[in-house]
């Protein structure tokens, strides 16, 4: 059961921008990519500025389409996402000190900038473990339940959508090495694995304002907030997080709210979009492939299908 109903009008057109998408890109496999897309109707519920408390959030009823939702994928950088909430539930509940301003400049650089070298900090702090040399058996045993705590907090949620998730892996520019290597598994088995719905169900929980607490919803929004002004992206476009990504394929006039991932196997972007004079949407794109990650010009193309088809659904109400 997840979070949004199916609708027939979403269903024919999500098909149509995946025909679309396939039609551009051949060599795209229909089992290369997976999309979760939520339409906000009126009374739209997100992005009130935390106006209504979870109970009543909980009870708004979404439509949405979804290919391969549920389908395991390892998410790259889109892992920081739920870190990123993680660490405001720990700072929430007590369960680390007041953040310092080094914690919170990790943070920040982890969603902002994506570092994996912020996020590695973030993990450790989330955990209470340390990367370094491998230990021995009883341990390594004690060091990797303390490393599974994350996964134990999305599970408790009770959200069918975090069932089959895995989060206990720090992100790496080269690689892991010690402990963490042995964490990972002899085949990666133990690798991080999300899904196009599970990542939607966090957003859609930050946006409305409804993940942790209000405030910290609002401090979450913040740091994802990009600029679509060309003159504002870094020059480096493999690090602005737009170009390549779902914000490239959006107009200047767009809004945009969104955490990507990229390696040399996958390309994934999730946002929530708010285009003038149309209803507000959140777009979660997965991609794998080494030729198609490398490909900036996949989910600007389909970000693009997405905004022309909130064109039509806004002229059809």
């Amino acid at each position: 059961m997840t979070f949004f109903c199916k609708d027939e009008q979403l269903e024919i057109l999500g098909n149509g921008i995946l025909e679309a998408t396939w039609g551009e890109f051949p060599k795209l496999a229909r089992n290369q990519i997976a999309l979760t897309w939520i339409v906000y109707d009126p009374p739209v519920p997100v992005n009130t500025g935390g106006a209504l408390s979870p109970e009543e959030f909980w009870k708004y009823s979404v439509r949405g389409f979804s290919y391969r939702g549920v389908e395991r994928i390892y998410p790259a950088s889109l892992v920081k996402l739920f870190y990123l909430v993680a660490v405001h539930e720990w700072l929430d509940k007590g369960m680390i000190p007041v953040a310092s301003s080094e914690l919170e400049r990790a943070i920040r650089n982890m969603i902002v900038d994506s570092s994996n070298d912020a996020t590695s900090l973030v993990v450790d702090v989330l955990t209470g473990t340390n990367s370094g040399p491998e230990l021995p058996g009883a341990p390594f045993e004690t060091w990797k339940q303390q490393r599974n705590i994350v996964n134990r907090y999305f599970q408790s949620l009770g959200w069918p959508e975090m069932e089959t998730i895995n989060v206990n892996q720090k992100t790496w520019s080269e690689g892991p090495y010690g402990r963490e290597r042995a964490f990972l598994g002899e085949l990666m088995e133990n690798r991080n694995m999300l899904t196009t719905n599970a990542t939607a169900r966090l957003l859609h929980s930050i946006i409305g304002g409804v993940a942790v607490s209000s405030a910290r919803s609002q401090a979450m929004m913040t740091i994802m907030k990009r600029s679509l002004n060309p003159a504002e992206l870094t020059s480096d476009v493999d690090e602005n997080q737009i170009t390549g990504f779902l914000g490239g394929g959006l107009p200047q006039d767009a809004q945009i709210w969104s955490k990507a991932g990229w390696t040399s196997q996958v390309r994934h972007d999730a946002a929530y979009i708010e285009l003038p004079n149309r209803q507000p949407y959140l777009l979660t794109v997965f991609t794998e492939g080494k030729a198609h990650s490398q490909n900036k010009a996949i989910l600007p193309f389909v970000s693009h299908q997405v905004a022309a088809a909130m064109d039509l659904l806004t002229r059809s109400t």
